[in-house]
């Protein structure tokens, strides 16, 4: 991962120096020496620079270079990854193949028929997730009756044109808590309040992210 990311880099610094970001320019020029200066295997240098000319791709993604972190993804296709089965996955190393073993959520319903091999490799808090691609069957169109309008703000979060309201003030009273709470950690500055720090990081944005969720699945319930 560190390796394919400092791949990523290079292309990406020189890249932006020439101002060429199509993917088959940057492979014809930089293939060869990712090749023999990062040790990546053939495909992984592919994927590397196809990496770094998606990220360029798109209006207002060029106005300055693009950086990788160490551990930011590592993108895999059929050549490099490989199901053996819903409990282990063959991936491709600096070392050769490895097979690692695998743990699939039983909400996901995952289907080894379905898996499309393409996946990304991310590190998240010490712990390996594969982001796979997989094959949705396509739903029966429903012909709905009627229609139900919802309102974004900030004092409400949500208001449906029923009349009924979600109110942001639970959201404020916790972005205050955990503003004071880091603000009083920073200023103390020990170690014990780093690690209170770094458990604590996160969590105001994962509350926001639930309570979003639960108010989603309320109003589509509603519009059912």
């Amino acid at each position: 991962m560190e390796r394919f990311n400092e791949a990523c880099n290079y292309v990406s610094s020189i890249s932006y120096q020439e101002q060429t970001f199509g993917k088959r320019t940057l492979q014809k020029q930089h293939y060869r020496y990712v090749r023999d200066n990062y040790g990546l295997s053939a495909q992984l240098a592919v994927r590397a620079i196809a990496k770094v000319s998606e990220s360029y791709r798109g209006k207002g993604h060029r106005q300055e270079p693009h950086t990788f972190k160490p551990h930011s993804a590592v993108v895999y296709d059929q050549r490099i990854l490989s199901f053996k089965s819903l409990d282990s996955v063959s991936i491709l190393t600096l070392e050769g193949r490895q097979l690692i073993p695998l743990s699939v959520g039983a909400y996901a319903q995952l289907e080894q028929r379905r898996v499309r091999g393409q996946a990304d490799l991310i590190f998240q808090k010490g712990t390996f997730y594969l982001c796979v691609v997989v094959e949705a069957e396509e739903d029966t169109p429903y012909n709905a009756e009627g229609c139900l309008g919802v309102d974004l703000g900030l004092v409400n979060i949500a208001t449906t044109s029923d009349g009924q309201h979600f109110s942001g003030e639970k959201t404020d009273s916790v972005r205050t808590r955990y503003t004071q709470l880091t603000s009083a950690l920073q200023s103390k500055g020990t170690k014990s309040a780093k690690r209170h720090l770094k458990r604590t990081s996160g969590n105001e944005r994962k509350f926001k992210i639930n309570l979003n969720h639960c108010i989603s699945k309320i109003i589509v319930g509603i519009a059912k």
